[in-house]
């Protein structure tokens, strides 16, 4: 058995030098002895000094957190096809809205479907979403709710062709699908309809991507206090200071220029609605996620996330657009 030497606990200069010998040695004594690194040759294994300074960590820079040239390639290239659409051929721009509901609607039941058992029935949704917008585009507020109900109705009697368990709660999410989707995007439609639809429409899209670029510029620059951190962690009291000042910006420069009759002072009212109920869609549509346990609604457009992604923000404001510019202009 090896003995393992005795510690002096303290003593004068000569115990010093045993202590030092004795870390530089073995501590068994039948442990070989390793030679000292001559000078200038690097040890093999070196040990760290007890109290050598370590080194700082480098900064970590900030992250969006998605591809961002992806993001912006994906964004530039939907905004182009949604302004050719808009101002070129007003039924073709009406299908755009269609199809983008039909799509939101597929993955919104997927997903309720793969994290919690719920067969919202697609087929009606899908079939009376998208006479939903045309409804709406040909009939106004009476054509919505009209295609609203007869969808709601719809979406009762397809389930019933399944057996009765589970059948309350699949046609409550059906009902709630057709009203969050289709129902909100027919206000859409329904901008589109007056004589200058497409202004309005570009002035609702703008609005919306503006409250959300100056949110996203100004949280990620300047924010640190959490505005909802339960349901989104990532946004910031400042980060909604900025969706509204720069939406009001918007706005006053949208109704001053781009609508017909328009008042500044009737933009900066509107920029804060949008500015709002955008940051409320935004939140609602992550509160759903959060409850499903998923970061996006879909992968379809990469950066972004799914259609579900990028509707969470418009789909409440188009009814508050709407509801302002009739107060402010009228809806002819």
């Amino acid at each position: 058995m090896p003995i393992v030497p005795d510690v002096p606990e303290h003593g004068g200069d000569q115990d010093a030098d045993r202590g030092v010998a004795r870390l530089s040695g073995p501590l068994f004594r039948d442990e070989p002895t390793r030679a000292r690194p001559l000078p200038g040759e690097v040890p093999q294994n070196p040990e760290p000094m007890p109290h050598a300074p370590q080194p700082a960590p480098a900064p970590q820079k900030k992250s969006a957190g998605r591809d961002l040239g992806a993001a912006i390639g994906v964004g530039v290239g939907l905004g182009a096809v949604i302004v050719a659409s808009l101002f070129f051929v007003k039924a073709v721009f009406v299908g755009v809205i269609a199809v983008a509901v039909v799509v939101g609607l597929w993955e919104l039941t997927t997903r309720l479907d793969e994290r919690k058992g719920i067969k919202a029935p697609l087929v009606p949704l899908a079939l009376g979403g998208a006479a939903m917008v045309v409804a709406g585009y040909a009939r106004g507020a009476e054509g919505a709710w009209l295609a609203m109900a007869l969808t709601t109705l719809a979406v009762l009697v397809w389930r019933m062709t399944a057996p009765p368990a589970g059948y309350l709660k699949d046609v409550t999410a059906g009902v709630f699908a057709a009203f969050y989707v289709p129902f909100l995007a027919t206000f859409v439609a329904m901008l589109l309809k007056a004589e200058d639809g497409p202004w309005r429409v570009l002035t609702f899209l703008l609005l919306t991507v503006v409250s959300d670029t100056g949110a996203y510029a100004v949280g990620w620059r300047f924010g640190k206090h959490k505005l909802a951190p339960r349901i989104s962690p990532g946004k910031t009291r400042e980060g909604l200071l900025g969706a509204i000042g720069f939406s009001m910006v918007a706005g006053a420069l949208c109704m001053q220029f781009l609508i017909e009759d328009g008042q500044w002072w009737q933009g900066l009212l509107l920029g804060l609605a949008v500015a709002a109920s955008a940051t409320l869609g935004d939140l609602g549509e992550s509160m759903i996620k959060r409850d499903l346990g998923i970061k996006d609604m879909g992968t379809l457009l990469p950066g972004h996330g799914g259609i579900m992604d990028r509707l969470d923000s418009l789909l409440p404001t188009a009814p508050v657009v709407w509801l302002l510019l009739a107060i402010f202009v009228g809806t002819s």
